[in-house]
């Protein structure tokens, strides 16, 4: 039996090992193409490692012609201004339909699940003329009000399910010991909420960076392009047919810099948030 076990995990780990090389590799074959001239790229031998690569795609990449910075303002701007208002939205959304009776709770939960399952698409004419309709197409503002009312239903949900899994006999018994109803939340129930926060962030931080369809209809214009727009557009044939592969990947590396720091910090944020709500507990 313990034969059979062993080799059991061993044949996990192998496959868990190939998915992880499978998942990896495009990542690494971007990282290292962005460092190859163009010829090497496209040479019909594989250029494995970057050998007396350079940075000069990345130098064209930051060149101010390419509108990269632009693009990159407008990114960070839209997705700070979409996840802040959609995290406390959501958190007191979630706070409201997990600890209190109020009269169409039910039918609120209700319309929250239904907004989910309607398809992004069948909306964008609606969301071209409203945003139109305010003079907000091609502008921050627009296109954050869009993101926010995107992402802040499945967040609420998520949430939801943090906040009713925290006893309010918590809260009770702090409330209890002497503290106000707002102190109990912030010292007791707030630190246990904390890793639900940051998982609800990271994938309203996702959704946003990410999002391609909705901003091809809201910015139009060349100088109000986010990142995947800029890349879709940087990524076509210059007027010679030729297509810069070495800056388009060096773009990509550049695009997700961003979600790694995110990421980075995150992490850090999440570990201190359960270890303080297991210590306030």
């Amino acid at each position: 039996m313990k034969t059979k076990a062993s080799t059991g995990r061993r044949v996990g780990a192998v496959v868990a090992i190939i998915l992880a090389v499978m998942w990896a590799f495009p990542v690494y074959w971007m990282i290292n193409s962005s460092f190859l001239p163009a010829s090497k790229i496209t040479s019909l031998t594989p250029t494995w490692v970057p050998f007396g690569g350079s940075w000069d795609n990345y130098k064209a990449v930051l060149d101010g012609s390419t509108g990269f910075g632009a693009a990159m303002r407008i990114s960070l701007s839209v997705t700070a201004i979409a996840l802040v208002i959609c995290i406390v939205v959501a958190f007191l959304g979630a706070l409201a339909v997990s600890r209190f009776r109020f009269k169409g709770r039910k039918s609120f939960v209700l319309a929250v699940i239904l907004v989910q399952m309607l398809p992004a698409e069948a909306m964008f004419i609606a969301q071209y003329k409203m945003i139109a309709g305010l003079n907000l197409l091609n502008t921050i503002a627009g296109l954050s009000i869009i993101y926010v009312a995107m992402v802040v239903p499945f967040t609420l949900w998520m949430l939801r399910g943090f906040v009713a899994g925290v006893p309010a006999d918590l809260e009770e018994a702090a409330m209890i010991d002497g503290c106000t109803r707002f102190q109990a939340f912030m010292r007791i129930t707030f630190p246990l909420l904390a890793p639900g926060l940051v998982a609800s962030g990271v994938y309203a931080f996702l959704q946003v960076w990410n999002e391609f369809a909705l901003a091809s209809v809201l910015m139009t214009s060349e100088s109000s392009e986010t990142l995947p727009l800029w890349l879709r557009g940087f990524s076509e044939p210059t007027q010679f047919g030729a297509v810069q592969w070495g800056q388009v990947m060096a773009g990509s590396v550049l695009v997700a810099v961003p979600v790694i720091v995110f990421f980075m910090i995150v992490q850090n944020r999440m570990t201190s948030g359960m270890v303080g709500g297991a210590v306030k507990g």
